[in-house]
């Protein structure tokens, strides 16, 4: 699995941390960090935070 996040779209509300906070931080300036390679074992909960990313910037590729 292969995970990308449009940052010029990404307005950094969080979401997604909350939804796999094991793939996606926000760092101490607030910004999106994330793993573009987890394990498979994350999956459900990428696929939920691409789902609650209210400006639907992550996208999943296998």
């Amino acid at each position: 699995m292969h995970i990308t996040v449009d940052l010029a779209k990404c307005q950094d509300h969080g979401q997604c941390t909350i939804a796999a906070p094991a793939v996606f931080t926000l760092n101490d300036e607030g910004n999106l960090e994330y793993n573009g390679s987890p394990d498979d074992s994350e999956r459900a909960y990428v696929e939920d935070a691409a789902d609650v990313c209210p400006v639907q910037a992550i996208f999943i590729e296998d």
